[in-house]
């Protein structure tokens, strides 16, 4: 795992330095990434130049370093990422050759080089089964690609500055480049305040993107003179693939026992390192099947690792020690106290390098802190939800569709009025006067906002306004937000590429292409490599992928309960009362810090000069939701929590924001 920056075709003013030390500075910013070691690669006749830090994982030799030029002497490669079937690829590639190989060592970017070389690059890309995010210079064609692997695990940054090309695996490098302004992309406010993240292409500065997933883009020199920016291409495609495999189950449909050969064998090429590893372990379903087919394979006890806080209502390190107890593994449990987390909170704009608002950040970056402590790469439970039904949405988003969709819009209108007449505190009393009375049944955690969401469900007018409702963490965004700055409600999903996906599915799949890879994936991998921690996914697989989608919706979802499949081979192996309860999440309670320990924080980021710097907010209405929350009348912590994220950014990065 490491990180890569690059420039090509710079600007006149790099300030008297050369193309090196230019590079040198920008990767310098992201060491965390790569804290082994540092390379960098320049042809000043080309205007190009490439920079690598490197966290070695597998050949920790100098056969591994990079930027690494090809034998042939045609290309030179940084790239971050792992190839899990990088010998496999070798095999391929010496059954094509007819002189042997001479490998100088037996990193994988040795493999992709020699490969790019011997097969082009799409055909090795295609043939890679990995997380990445690359770029290639062709000193022939004299061209650069970038490439990003199929999920969006690993990121990749791109824009233009002051005339030239630049990328890096963090925002945080470019700030390093001569001619920098930063400017502040308003049009992407209003999504971040809706979804605590900044999703699809666009970054938060303006002219900056994200290479999308399966994606890749290839630049000339000549392309770069004549002003012309190219236009991503895609490799690969979740939609294309998703299709495809529905189209095959209906004569072959996949059955729980290949979801596990498939798994196990991804579990088994992502357990190869030649550094010490572990796995992430919460106790849910995703984790524990991932560490138990782990120590199925392993010669040793596993090393496993979570995190627990000191309030019950958040605290699930006890179902993962029991669940680690029963599979052997050496398991480490961080017992967390509010200080920990609220220390983290001052460091999260630096970490994050774009506003982030998922709560759960706080405790992702201290069990990749601990874990850190003993091994350098963990395999963990993500990808899970979004593609075996995991989520409450895709349980309940159909159901309700299908009572509601016939009722008249009018009525819908009427019924979320009627749910609104009584406060969102008031139902949350009446939930736990409940749960006193009965409290094996009546334990659901801010019921009053559940009850809300379902007012504002009632007034959706199609499904995929529905969907929209349920993956935003603030359902009016607008109203944070001054009269110049407001857009339209977001228009209603194009399902035409979608046809044949139940609703279910179809739900699964826009939360692989959008909630995972913009909020969960972000999430792991600045919190990771903040901690210099390689963490794979298993489930992310290419062939667990194909196989998830060649299941019945039954082996997902039914009978109100998701992910059908992995529960029943986790069963196998762990005893089903050991994983059976309510899913909690990675939550914090983040309502009761921002009235007690954060509030001082928070009150300094809400004030009417730090809302300044920030012109598009309505700082009368944001000091009305602050005021709301202070006095617990309703759950304002999440849309508070997405406003605090971006002041807080907005001060630590300085963007230029025009009014």
């Amino acid at each position: 795992m490491c990180g890569i920056v690059g420039l090509i075709n710079p600007p006149a003013a790099v300030g008297g330095r050369d193309l090196a030390s230019t590079v040198q500075s920008m990767a310098e910013t992201i060491i965390s990434r790569g804290p082994d070691s540092q390379g960098v690669w320049a042809d000043d006749d080309a205007g190009l130049a490439l920079g690598h830090r490197r966290l070695s994982i597998v050949d920790l030799t100098e056969a591994g370093h990079q930027p690494m030029v090809s034998p042939c002497g045609r290309y030179v490669l940084v790239f971050n990422g792992e190839i899990y079937n990088h010998l496999a690829l070798r095999s391929a590639i010496e059954a094509r050759v007819e002189s042997p190989v001479s490998w100088r060592g037996h990193s994988d970017t040795e493999t992709l080089l020699v490969s790019f070389a011997v097969q082009g690059v799409e055909a090795t890309l295609s043939a890679a089964s990995g997380m990445f995010a690359l770029a290639l210079w062709d000193r022939r064609e004299q061209c650069l690609t970038l490439a990003r692997d199929r999920f969006g695990e690993k990121p990749l940054y791109y824009g233009w500055v002051a005339g030239g090309f630049v990328f890096a695996s963090e925002l945080k490098a470019l700030h390093s480049v001569p001619g920098w302004q930063g400017e502040l992309d308003n049009s992407v406010v209003e999504n971040y305040l809706r979804y605590g993240c900044v999703g699809g292409r666009r970054s938060i500065f303006r002219d900056v993107f994200k290479l999308s997933p399966g994606a890749s883009l290839t630049l000339s020199r000549c392309e770069l003179a004549s002003g012309v920016r190219p236009v991503p291409s895609i490799w690969w495609s979740s939609t294309d693939v998703a299709s495809e495999m529905l189209d095959a189950r209906e004569t072959q449909p996949a059955t729980s026992e290949e979801v596990e050969s498939v798994l196990q064998g991804a579990v088994g090429r992502m357990m190869e390192a030649d550094v010490p590893l572990g796995a992430f372990l919460s106790g849910g379903v995703d984790s524990s099947l991932i560490v138990a087919l782990m120590q199925k394979q392993a010669s040793r006890p596993v090393k496993t690792f979570s995190v627990g806080f000191d309030d019950t209502r958040y605290d699930e390190s006890s179902h993962a020690a029991a669940v680690a107890a029963h599979l052997g593994t050496d398991h480490t449990t961080l017992r967390a106290n509010a200080d920990m987390a609220l220390d983290l909170v001052p460091r999260l704009p630096q970490l994050y390098d774009e506003p982030f608002a998922d709560s759960s950040q706080l405790p992702t970056c201290l069990v990749s802190s601990l874990t850190r402590d003993y091994v350098t790469v963990a395999l963990s439970g993500d990808g899970g939800d979004e593609m075996f039904g995991g989520y409450n949405r895709h349980l309940w988003g159909p159901r309700v569709w299908s009572k509601v969709s016939g009722l008249p819009l009018v009525v819908r209108h009427a019924l979320g009025g009627l749910i609104r007449t009584v406060s969102s505190g008031g139902y949350d009393k009446l939930m736990q006067a409940a749960s006193r009375v009965m409290p094996s049944r009546f334990q659901v955690r801010t019921f009053g906002e559940k009850l809300y969401k379902l007012a504002d469900v009632l007034s959706c007018d199609s499904f995929s306004a529905l969907y929209t409702d349920l993956s935003s963490m603030n359902r009016h965004p607008g109203a944070l937000l001054n009269g110049n700055s407001r857009q339209a409600r977001p228009e209603a999903i194009d399902l035409t590429a979608f046809a044949g996906f139940s609703q279910a599915e179809w739900m699964m799949l826009m939360d692989t292409l959008t909630y995972m890879v913009d909020d969960v994936l972000v999430k792991v991998d600045r919190a990771s490599m903040a901690s210099s921690l390689e963490v794979r996914a298993p489930f992310l697989d290419p062939e667990v992928f194909k196989t998830a989608w060649r299941l019945p919706l039954s082996q997902r979802v039914a009978e109100g309960e998701g992910k059908r499949v992995l529960r029943d081979i986790l069963y196998r192996h762990v005893p089903r009362e050991l994983i059976e309860r309510p899913k909690m999440g990675f939550a914090v309670p983040l309502d009761e810090w921002l009235r007690g320990p954060l509030r001082e924080w928070a009150e300094s980021l809400l004030s009417p000069q730090a809302l300044s710097q920030l012109p598009m907010l309505d700082s009368k209405a944001v000091q009305r939701c602050w005021q709301a929350h202070l006095q617990g009348k309703g759950h304002h912590a999440q849309q508070l929590w997405v406003v605090l994220q971006l002041v807080a950014w907005s001060g630590h990065w300085r963007p230029r924001v025009s009014a």
